[in-house]
């Protein structure tokens, strides 16, 4: 497993909150949903989505574009359209006055909309993202971003709309993983553009040396780790991984790997059952007095506080 696929964990669909809307122009949404994370695809039509007070971006059919939260963000057939509907949930929408408008533009299961054939169609999926695991991939996301689509809505894009349209046995969990693999797809292609800005640690899963050494690091993050035998891991010496690794990644191996074993723990603190020296073992510490020097070194709070906060 590598960087990219261990921060996903914590981003994964459960029970994510979908909707469909068909709007004929002018039109204009405003979504106040507080997730952390929402993905928005036109189907149909062209739109602009705008998120707090940033710039406008334009959608075109195929177009994906992801959210980061909680803030308000709008989607309209063009930049000054003033939103007409307040989007509260996949259930709940409302006038900007506060009139319910729920009853008067269901059109079926997640679908809202005045009327069946309106020109532009627009799925939303929102996350319901918790642990700092997931942050640790959400805080290199800028507030929202579109991933361009020329060729028009895929045979993903399609399938999602038929399972928002039905309510067949396992419903939730096919738009649950559709969501999921979209996600995924849509930030591959959003690092790989001009404008991408991928954070260091996954431009460095494509160098040899480096990559090597961030797989290994997640792969066996409780391990006995030194520098000596992450570089035997690697197949080069020390002093190159130690210069290569810092050089792409930006820390040093052994700082990341605290990171990361930290960001673990955090997650892992939040369930009741789990114990603070069991913790320290799943990531790699002998006992929970070094365990708890360490978190609170690196996070500011002992272990204890943090899980009465979290």
């Amino acid at each position: 497993m590598d960087a990219l696929a261990d921060l996903l964990q914590g981003v994964r669909a459960r029970g994510a909150l979908f909707s469909r809307s068909i709007m004929t122009p002018p039109w204009g949404l405003e979504f106040r949903n507080p997730a952390r994370l929402t993905l928005c695809t036109l189907l149909s039509g062209e739109a602009w989505i705008v998120a707090g007070d940033g710039e406008p971006r334009r959608l075109r059919a195929g177009d994906v574009a992801l959210v980061r939260g909680p803030q308000v963000y709008r989607v309209a057939d063009h930049p000054d359209t003033p939103p007409g509907v307040i989007v509260l949930s996949e259930d709940r929408c409302e006038h900007p006055d506060g009139t319910d408008l729920c009853e008067e533009l269901c059109l079926g299961a997640r679908t809202f909309g005045e009327t069946a054939d309106g020109s532009a169609v627009l799925i939303s999926g929102a996350y319901q993202v918790h642990g700092d695991i997931s942050e640790r991939l959400l805080s290199a996301l800028p507030p929202v971003l579109v991933v361009p689509d020329d060729q028009g809505p895929c045979d993903l894009l399609r399938r999602l709309e038929v399972e928002i349209d039905g309510e067949e046995p396992g419903q939730q969990l096919v738009l649950d993983r559709l969501l999921d693999l979209l996600l995924v797809l849509t930030l591959r292609c959003w690092f790989a553009m001009p404008e991408g800005a991928p954070p260091a640690w996954y431009r460095a899963l494509s160098d040899p040396v480096a990559g090597t050494a961030l797989r290994a690091l997640h792969a066996e993050p409780a391990r006995s780790w030194t520098v000596a035998t992450l570089a035997a891991e690697v197949g080069v010496s020390r002093a190159t991984l130690a210069r290569r690794f810092t050089d792409l990644v930006g820390e040093p191996p052994l700082t990341y790997l605290t990171g990361w074993r930290m960001a673990l723990a955090a997650d892992l603190l939040r369930d009741p059952d789990e114990t603070v020296a069991r913790v320290a073992k799943r990531v790699g510490y002998a006992d929970g007095f070094a365990f708890s020097s360490a978190f609170k070194r690196t996070r500011g709070v002992s272990p204890s506080v943090h899980r009465v906060a979290g």
